[in-house]
């Protein structure tokens, strides 16, 4: 049995979750041009895969501390609705329907939290989600990450999946857009860079791997 790993941001989705959500904060008066232009600066760090993602992460996730649960899931069902469900790619959609068919084991592996990453599981149809996750104590967030699910993190937690589903990763594929992935690409049988950003497109073609374009 294969497993097809699926990342989310510009790969399932057409575009970044994290944008479209500040996009969805900035609407709601949450937060101002100052943040934005911030969060712009650290997107571009990202694509260029110079980010510290897990102090990034960290210092994020502990802003939230005191926050309820209940209220981040009224607002992200909003915000499914309102935004990420139109940029669910329909190329993703047929290659995971082929997996599926082909009788392979689908996960999503995202850095994305719980928030984003269930929700957009389950319009595609993927059962399996691995991402990061904030901590929540009695529907409180504490403040602190449980799980990071970024760079060489993915691949822990994918080789913990495939060891507890009884899968070999190194006959899985990966499809992704970014060359943070780089070590999960590594480790799996068949790496597919889609949409990719420029050092993931280099990278590609030097390793031979599949290149595919799904933003239309």
């Amino acid at each position: 049995m294969r497993t097809a790993f699926f990342d989310m941001d510009r790969t399932i989705l057409s575009e970044n979750s994290g944008k479209s959500w500040l996009r969805f904060q900035y609407k709601r008066g949450e937060i101002g041009k100052r943040y934005m232009a911030r969060a712009v600066y650290w997107q571009m760090l990202y694509r260029m895969a110079l980010l510290d993602m897990s102090s990034l992460a960290e210092k994020l996730v502990a802003d939230a501390e005191g926050d309820l649960e209940s209220e981040m899931l009224s607002k992200c069902e909003e915000w499914l609705n309102e935004d990420l469900a139109d940029k669910i790619s329909a190329p993703a959609v047929e290659q995971i329907r082929k997996h599926k068919e082909a009788g392979d084991v689908v996960v999503m592996i995202t850095g994305a939290s719980q928030f984003a990453a269930y929700p957009v599981a389950k319009l595609v149809g993927i059962e399996h989600v691995l991402c990061t996750r904030l901590e929540v104590v009695d529907g409180v967030f504490s403040g602190k990450l449980s799980r990071m699910c970024f760079g060489e993190h993915k691949v822990g937690l994918a080789e913990a999946f495939a060891t507890e589903h009884g899968l070999d990763l190194s006959d899985s594929i990966f499809y992704t857009d970014s060359y943070n992935d780089l070590p999960m690409l590594e480790r799996v049988g068949e790496g597919v860079a889609v949409n990719a950003d420029a050092r993931l497109l280099r990278r590609a073609r030097k390793s031979g791997w599949r290149i595919e374009n799904w933003a239309g």
